[in-house]
């Protein structure tokens, strides 16, 4: 199955609560109602106040620049519209180094570990020696969810005992990496320490070690998201972006969310593009994030 038809089946629950909305728009007239009606339509589909009267206020203004007159010519404005919206920085992961390192962030419960050995598998396939770090040494049994999913993925795993330091892992998976010619090492976090000052000054310390250890590798920081959560997810990503500088946002649950447009609201508001999103449970179920088959699914 490709993209768009994955998209379009992972966002079925989001099509429910706003497609109906959005066919009975477009089969008015483009008038203030239409207008109206379109706003709210995005707002319940979760793109978020401002996000929303960007992107209709845009429309509003291309309407009247193209001279557009009729429906179709409208919904192929807004498919334009809300492409751009998406189409922040570069969606492709940039690990071109060997080794590059990709260390994934995110409060528990979000899909941080699935995610990692999803994208294990993938680069696997792809012909990539990976390696993961279990650094996640806070939360109980994070590290034996790992090793499952490394296990499944056939990639090796670096490991310490719960409560280990979680610096002290990082350090041990950079230098079997280098000694073992590993093109990516994947890095679990802990997704909560007793407060946020303590997490961010766990990975502050992790920053530091790959600094020192590989001066000169490509590093993504990737902040992965529960779609589920919609505008909460949101807030997390902005306290994450000002204290610990992401490079991308991997969505997960998009298949269980009703609110597909938090994607768009995310994008915009953080101008921090979205790499990958999770549209169902299989191991194949992770894909990289393509701004104009979403929009065409979603509109």
């Amino acid at each position: 199955m490709g993209f768009f038809a994955k998209i379009k089946a992972g966002l079925t629950r989001t099509k429910e609560n706003i497609g109906h909305s959005i066919e009975q728009i477009f089969a008015g007239e483009l008038n203030d109602d239409f207008y109206d009606e379109l706003e709210e339509t995005l707002i319940l589909g979760d793109m978020g106040v401002d996000t929303t009267l960007k992107a209709v206020e845009t429309l509003r203004r291309r309407v009247k620049e193209e001279k557009i007159k009729d429906m179709d010519s409208a919904r192929a404005c807004l498919r334009r519209v809300l492409t751009e919206m998406l189409q922040v920085g570069k969606p492709e992961l940039h690990l071109t180094t060997t080794p590059s390192v990709a260390l994934f962030i995110g409060v528990n419960g979000v899909g941080k570990t699935t995610t990692i050995g999803k994208l294990a598998s993938k680069m696997k396939g792809e012909g990539k020696r990976v390696l993961m770090a279990a650094a996640d040494t806070f939360r109980a049994a994070a590290a034996d969810q790992l090793e499952i999913w490394s296990q499944r993925a056939g990639v090796e795993l670096v490991r310490q005992h719960e409560g280990a330091d979680p610096a002290a892992v990082v350090y041990d998976a950079l230098t079997a990496a280098k000694a073992r010619g590993t093109d990516v090492i994947l890095i679990d976090t802990a997704g909560r320490l007793h407060n946020k000052q303590n997490l961010m000054n766990e990975l502050n310390k992790i920053s530091r070690v790959v600094d020192r250890e590989l001066p000169d590798c490509d590093r993504e920081t990737l902040l992965v998201l529960d779609a589920t959560t919609g505008q909460n997810g949101l807030i997390q990503a902005k306290q994450f972006k000002e204290t610990a500088g992401i490079t991308g946002i991997v969505l997960t649950k998009l298949d269980g969310s009703a609110k597909g447009g938090i994607v768009i609201a995310i994008a915009q508001e953080l101008q921090v593009p979205v790499k990958y999103i999770g549209v169902g449970e299989g191991i194949d179920d992770l894909m990289p994030f393509e701004a104009e088959a979403f929009v065409n699914a979603l509109i």
